[in-house]
């Protein structure tokens, strides 16, 4: 009994302390290197739309409060119909996106919940991240102020110069593929975002935005398995890697 109520006040502890996460999966992009006809977040793995596996892991995720969904203005009904068919109850907002990557996770930044102290950015093509990475990420950025889910680079990589001859040979054990979710203290983040558009700098991802204001992004291992579907050969591995999935956790029960 004792023991109970140990458990009960830690708990309570923990939910009172808990940073309001919010997660902005951005889902805005035209996928042409998928040669299909519609976004790719809506084409099929085995049995569900690409976006409906990134949206549950989020949903499964227990330090997550909220997700706004940031996507094309003629995509917002597919996406009501995923949340609407997957049963999300996190999902608050659905956002329209911006002409590039990173105007579409400012316009998700303005609409998320005022109570949001830590922000997870993540590629709504990215339908193979688990909680349990999603956890780590935001864990490592209450503590570090910025944090980014990657994997350490398997192949050795070579500098080359603008007539692809080889320049250098860069040191393997210091390199690191980034992936998402990337995790940030929001008022760091969007200070980056508003850095950015006074100052016209553009970025592939947003740990270079916040890198350029001067914070260290910390990386948090996580798997090979959370690729990015960008061409039709991704989806294939994907559903590989769901199958695989299936198969150990048939085995465990």
């Amino acid at each position: 009994m004792l023991d109970i109520f140990k458990n009960f006040f830690k708990e309570h502890k923990m939910n009172k302390n808990k940073e309001y996460c919010s997660a902005i999966i951005v889902a805005a992009g035209k996928g042409s290197r998928m040669n299909a006809s519609k976004n790719k977040q809506f084409i099929n793995i085995i049995d569900r739309p690409v976006l409906a596996y990134t949206l549950q892991a989020f949903e499964d995720c227990e330090l997550i409060d909220e997700i706004v969904v940031v996507t094309r203005q003629e995509d917002i009904m597919a996406c009501k119909e995923i949340i609407d068919m997957s049963e999300l109850v996190k999902v608050k907002k659905i956002v329209v996106g911006g002409k590039e990557r990173q105007d579409s996770v400012y316009n998700g930044l303005k609409e998320i919940s005022n109570e949001a102290t830590i922000v997870a950015i993540h590629d709504g093509a990215r339908p193979l991240i688990l909680p349990k990475h999603i956890e780590e990420a935001i864990e490592a950025a209450v503590q570090y102020n910025a944090a980014a889910v990657g994997v350490r680079v398997k192949d050795t990589i070579k500098l080359v110069d603008d007539n692809n001859n080889i320049v250098n040979t860069l040191d393997r054990s210091k390199l690191w593929a980034v992936q998402t979710p990337q995790v940030f203290k929001v008022e760091i983040l969007k200070r980056a975002h508003q850095k950015a558009i006074e100052e016209g700098i553009s970025a592939t991802d947003d740990c270079m935005l916040v890198e350029q204001m001067g914070y260290q992004v910390k990386m948090v291992e996580g798997s090979y398995e959370n690729i990015k579907i960008t061409t039709p050969e991704d989806i294939f591995l994907a559903e590989a890697i769901i199958s695989g999935r299936e198969l150990e956790e048939d085995e465990y029960e």
